[in-house]
């Protein structure tokens, strides 16, 4: 499988700009053979909005920007996996994330479970639901958001949930370098599965994002990493390495959980 993730400045509450440059990214990650297009966090209307903004923008999971995104996948035979503020039908706002197959089909919606700091907390209610497991094509893949990454437990519930990729849009800032860096790949390491995280880059504001986007491997490599600047990244992936990587590092199996509690 070919992963392309489309690393962006953020274009706050700019919908409809924001769906065109996504249709030029499938259209040009289509051309090259991906398979699978990741955006960053919040990608359609842009992450560090204000409350307010969040919920004049938030969508339900099947809004007319959802079935633009879905005729995008279906244009292009290629599954999209983007970010957006969800409307949920008791009236609070979650950052979510939705994936639809390469037919245009919702595979899975995503509620991000762990909020990080006072302007997620403002912004969205936080989700008690864990990511699904499904299935794309060969394989098995699990969601998550930005810092729900950094938090070891929810990596190793998906492998343990059979997880062969995990996908995680982010919006991650300066000093936090270090969690695309050592982190992700330490994630992939540790659960023998590819991790393919797609950031921002640019300024919103305040916040400066760090960029460096990546897919990496079960073996903890980059299979392909992005600078600080805008740019499409494609990586390919290989399930044989999940296996070859299960066989060969035994955490999975060699867990004690009865220590753990």
């Amino acid at each position: 499988m070919k992963v392309a993730i489309y690393q962006c400045q953020s274009m706050p509450g700019e919908v409809a700009e924001n769906l065109e440059r996504l249709s030029r990214a499938a259209d040009e990650a289509a051309a090259a053979g991906a398979d699978l297009l990741l955006t960053p966090e919040m990608y359609l209307s842009g992450y560090n909005i204000g409350a307010e903004s969040a919920r004049a923008h938030a969508e339900p999971r099947d809004s007319a920007s959802a079935k633009a995104v879905a005729e995008l996948a279906r244009g292009n035979a290629i599954a999209i996996l983007y970010g957006y503020p969800e409307l949920a039908v008791g009236g609070e706002v979650f950052n979510s994330v939705q994936l639809f197959g390469p037919d245009g089909t919702s595979l899975a919606g995503y509620r991000k479970t762990h909020l990080f700091g006072e302007l997620d907390r403002s912004m969205f209610s936080p989700s008690d639901v864990g990511s699904p497991v499904v299935r794309l094509g060969d394989w098995n893949v699990g969601l998550l958001i930005c810092y729900d990454v950094e938090f070891p437990e929810n990596c190793r519930r998906l492998a343990l949930a059979g997880a062969d990729l995990v996908l995680v849009p982010t919006a991650n800032m300066v000093p936090y370098d270090i969690i695309g860096r050592t982190i992700v790949p330490a994630r992939a390491y540790e659960n023998q599965f590819f991790l393919a995280y797609a950031n921002y880059c640019g300024s919103e504001g305040p916040i400066q994002y760090c960029g460096e986007s990546i897919v990496a491997a079960p073996d903890g490599q980059a299979v392909v990493r992005a600078g600080r600047t805008a740019e499409l990244i494609i990586g390919e992936i290989d399930k044989d390495m999940v296996q070859v990587a299960r066989e060969g590092n035994n955490y999975l199996t060699e867990r004690r959980p009865e220590l753990y509690d």
